[in-house]
């Protein structure tokens, strides 16, 4: 419960989202379109209140893991390298073809376009990578291999458990192929390392670059 939760609570938030979405495109409910750049750090917030209620239970996240360097440089440049897929894969499937608006707060004043700015870096850099990772990469990845999951050793290599992780990883992200191509880098740094917390590391890394690129790019289809 303590790695599904904070995950399943940010899933239920985007469903929530969407539906409400559906309902005001048909016209069911008067919602503006700006309103749902708010929901965002309500999402965050409530990840990091479960993750703070529940972080007795981490135990297979060891932050010590960052202090062997080799390992640590390991998974930086996995971060780095999954940031330029994930731009190339973007650029390969969106050419030619209109790119949803994404997150773009400076539609809204701007009072809260810095407070929203800051939010989102730090929910995509810090709180997004420790949710997905306990999630996938312990949570899941073990569960199939045995329901018993904490008996099973991090890093524990199975066909059927890796394939299935990289594939669901991916369809979790609107970019279904750039998100294949990080579940799989994630997952082989997770079989090298035997690291969470070095998983972390990668996925924050990716999603850090990815950050500044958006506001340097104004790129906001990519957030």
């Amino acid at each position: 419960m303590s790695r599904v939760l904070p995950f399943a609570a940010f899933m239920a938030c985007i469903g929530i989202e969407e539906l409400l979405r559906f309902f005001a495109g048909r016209g069911w409910v008067a919602l503006s379109p700006d309103i749902f750049l708010y929901t965002y750090p309500v999402r965050i917030f409530l990840v990091v209140g479960l993750l703070i209620y529940y972080r007795k239970q981490y135990a297979e996240l060891k932050w010590a893991d960052l202090r062997n360097v080799p390992m640590l440089l390991l998974a930086l440049l996995s971060g780095i390298l999954v940031f330029f897929v994930w731009i190339g894969l973007s650029d390969f499937v969106f050419s030619g073809a209109s790119k949803a608006p994404g997150y773009n707060p400076l539609q809204l004043p701007s009072a809260v376009q810095l407070p929203l700015v800051i939010v989102r870096i730090i929910g995509a850099s810090v709180v997004v990578p420790i949710m997905e990772e306990l999630f996938w990469r312990s949570f899941l990845i073990r569960y199939l291999v045995d329901v018993d999951f904490e008996s099973i050793p991090l890093g524990t290599y199975t066909l059927s458990s890796f394939l299935i992780t990289v594939v669901l990883f991916g369809f979790e992200h609107h970019l279904v192929l750039a998100g294949i191509a990080a579940g799989l880098a994630y997952n082989l740094l997770l079989y090298k390392t035997r690291s969470l917390a070095l998983c972390v590391v990668a996925h924050s890394i990716t999603n850090m670059i990815l950050a500044g690129y958006v506001i340097c790019s104004m790129r906001w289809d990519l957030w």
